[in-house]
């Protein structure tokens, strides 16, 4: 953003720096031009009257030459012409005679009023002595036209220095207006981030920037409290749920243990079922309470060593599958890093072993594996059971989504939040020549 508010800025001031300065220093150049002109044709004019004094009315040409003297002190070359063209007087620098000199003379004595050009540094210039129509004469004056050039080059340096000092105004100006503007976004990205990443208690200030940013912030720390009252009000109901619920169904599976302890024959049979739908009940619960847990993750992504993860809960998991008469294994893979929450790979590695080995027949197997993808990290559980048809896969991840499930019908629906609430995918595939395979693309630690 402070690029791009800086770019503009420089480019609007630039243009118009070149919109106002460029005019007004080819205006006084004009106006410098036109100045010197004036200032070099007053002083042929005086040296025109002298002339025409001695040419028409035949003085002495004692104040011509005065006035020559005084030309060539201050640096001009000055020629007289009397009303043929032929020389008359001059001063000693020779600039005010020659081919373009007697070319002036000659439209003079026309009567036309012609501006010499610039010749080898110096501007020409001539005047008639006496009447316009009827001159006595003509005076060519050279002057040197180096203080000219000397005051157009103060006047574009000046302008250049104008330029220079506003362009410079300009990157400083927008360099603190965008950060003025950028630094409390930033902030308030930095704070949103820690808020995804579970720090409940981070706000925003709003004591900076400009008042629609500041709006923003305020704003912004309205909805974070909300969610942080949200979120604890949930927790608040997860744990009492869970200290109700589980209170009085330990309490219940204890008294039916103690009843069944001294039954016979049918009484003992009922008592069992009792006890059966009492766990059952306890591991639903224990299910949903998880589900919402995982629903309310707000994780602090950490780098977690994929291969080591996989390699412990296969190794934890490995006599249970013993026990069912399944072939558990990991497919090794490269060591690479995913980014997740902490404990959360081991919890969506347990519901997924534990699915795969309940689901897998005895003399059947699961494989669990990884690979690094193009910014991700691929985990597969893959099972040689009966398979999902499709349209338990569309609705698998969801609460109770598979009906005809040997647990609770949770597992896939912990991961499934679990995995989400970290950045990453999840989705079920038929494993080839039958099974599931069920693949995780988690986000990769950079």
């Amino acid at each position: 953003m402070t690029r791009r508010i800086t770019r503009t800025l420089l480019v609007l001031t630039s243009v118009l720096l070149v919109l106002a300065v460029v005019p007004l220093a080819v205006s006084l150049t004009a106006r410098e031009r036109v100045a010197f002109r004036d200032s070099q044709r007053a002083a042929t004019r005086v040296i025109a009257a002298a002339a025409e004094e001695h040419l028409s009315d035949h003085r002495p040409p004692g104040a011509l030459r005065g006035e020559l003297a005084a030309a060539a002190r201050a640096g001009d070359c000055a020629a007289v012409y009397d009303a043929s063209g032929r020389l008359v007087a001059r001063t000693s620098c020779g600039a005010a005679v020659g081919e373009e000199a007697r070319e002036l003379v000659t439209g003079v004595l026309a009567g036309h009023e012609p501006e010499g050009p610039e010749n080898e540094g110096r501007l020409l210039t001539a005047e008639p002595a006496g009447e316009v129509h009827r001159p006595a004469g003509a005076v060519v004056l050279a002057r040197s036209a180096t203080p000219y050039h000397a005051r157009v080059a103060a006047i574009w340096g000046w302008a250049a220095v104008i330029t220079a000092a506003g362009l410079g105004a300009s990157v400083l100006l927008s360099v603190r207006l965008a950060r003025w503007v950028s630094r409390p976004l930033s902030a308030l990205d930095t704070t949103a981030r820690k808020l995804g990443e579970g720090a409940l208690d981070e706000r925003a200030d709003v004591g900076g920037g400009p008042p629609e940013v500041r709006w923003l912030a305020a704003t912004f720390n309205t909805m974070a409290a909300r969610t942080e009252a949200l979120l604890h009000g949930h927790r608040a109901v997860i744990a009492d749920v869970s200290h109700q619920l589980r209170t009085p169904l330990t309490a219940l599976r204890l008294r039916l243990d103690v009843l069944a302890a001294g039954a016979q024959g049918g009484t003992a049979a009922e008592l069992a079922a009792a006890q059966e739908e009492v766990a059952r009940l306890s591991r639903l619960v224990d299910g949903l309470l998880a589900v919402a847990r995982a629903e309310q993750a707000t994780p602090r992504p950490a780098a977690v060593r994929v291969g080591e993860v996989v390699a412990e809960r296969v190794a934890a998991w490995a006599p249970v599958a013993e026990e069912r008469g399944v072939r558990l294994a990991a497919r090794a893979g490269p060591d690479v890093c995913a980014a997740l929450g902490h404990g959360h790979l081991e919890q969506i590695l347990d519901n997924l072993i534990a699915n795969a080995v309940e689901a897998v027949a005895a003399g059947g197997s699961v494989t669990v594996g990884h690979r690094p993808e193009p910014g991700v990290v691929r985990v597969s559980v893959t099972d040689d059971g009966p398979g999902m048809p499709d349209e338990l896969k569309a609705v698998a991840f969801r609460r109770f989504g598979h009906p005809r499930a040997r647990g609770t019908g949770l597992g896939l629906a912990i991961v499934h939040r679990l995995v989400t609430a970290n950045g990453g995918t999840a989705r079920l595939r038929d494993t080839p020549g039958g099974g599931l395979t069920v693949v995780l693309d988690l986000p990769r630690w950079s």
